[in-house]
């Protein structure tokens, strides 16, 4: 007599558990400050992108007939010293600070994270001497040191780029390095190591993956810093040159017509603190977002 087996009566096919990118996204959405700051954030982006469609006057045209003209109809937030479209000049300003932004990072990313992956992973001499070097590096100044660097390499936004990326690097080289030591005593790393996988391709596959939402979260605070260090430097000098838009050269003008002229002011410091303010409310809330011990 054959066995009968039972029968589920159950239509609904087993649910896939959600992979752990879709919970942080999800995690991401609940959180209200992070979705206005993502939306804040994407909205400078489309202005950057669509400025010359969008910018209603060239930014850099001249017009003696219109200085310093308070907001009209015309020139929605007035024009400056010379008759330029402070609207314009804000819109594609927009263009050199997500620029610096985002390069600046990635330069530090590039070299940051390998050189803080070799000291958490090797150990040893190695780890000693490049925490000695960051930390020498770290008892500077991040603006301060920036400032050398742009000093030495020269007045320009490339070089800008290039002095905040390197400043910045031995915050990710001190990141990757202390997450690195968390992760690779992990037993999954030990297993790893067991069945024969050579060591660079546990760091690679194994350890690198683990301590990549530390480093995006810290990616997106320091997009926030490079933006003002690159205001900083071009209201200095040191960053984007005449006459071409930087918010931070138009701050270095206006503080000579701040009684006569506070428009030419008020717009290039409010687009400042709403990308900083922005980038610090999405990297917040991707800091709760990708912990794991969220629910």
């Amino acid at each position: 007599m054959s066995a009968v087996l039972p029968i589920s009566l159950s239509s609904n096919p087993p649910q896939r558990e959600a992979g752990p990118w879709r919970r942080a996204w999800r995690r991401l959405c609940r959180r209200r400050g992070a979705l206005i700051g993502l939306s804040v954030v994407l909205a400078f982006i489309a202005l950057a992108v669509c400025a010359p469609w969008i910018a209603p006057h060239d930014p850099i045209a001249t017009s003696w007939g219109a200085i310093r003209k308070a907001p009209s109809a015309e020139h929605w937030f007035g024009t400056d010293e010379i008759g330029r479209d402070v609207l314009s000049r804000v819109i594609w300003g927009t263009r050199a600070s997500l620029l610096a932004g985002v390069l600046s990072v990635s330069i530090s990313l590039l070299l940051g994270v390998p050189i803080g992956l070799a000291a958490g992973f090797l150990g040893g001499f190695a780890d000693g001497l490049i925490s000695r070097i960051t930390d020498a590096f770290l008892a500077c100044p991040f603006l301060i040191l920036a400032i050398a660097l742009a000093s030495f390499l020269g007045p320009s936004l490339s070089n800008a780029m290039i002095a905040i990326g390197v400043s910045a690097t031995p915050i990710f080289v001190r990141l990757t390095r202390a997450q690195v030591l968390t992760v690779k005593v992990e037993d999954y790393i030990e297993a790893a190591r067991a069945v024969g996988n050579s060591p660079l391709r546990i760091a690679l596959r194994h350890v690198l993956p683990n301590v990549t939402p530390p480093l995006i979260v810290q990616s997106t605070l320091a997009i926030a810093a490079a933006v003002i260090a690159e205001a900083s430097l071009s209201f200095l000098g040191l960053g984007q040159q005449p006459p071409a838009p930087s918010w931070g050269s138009m701050l270095n003008t206006a503080k000579n017509f701040i009684d006569n002229a506070p428009w030419m002011a008020i717009w290039p410091g409010l687009s400042i603190f709403l990308l900083v303010l922005s980038f610090n409310l999405l990297g917040d809330g991707l800091r709760d977002a990708l912990d794991p011990r969220q629910r």
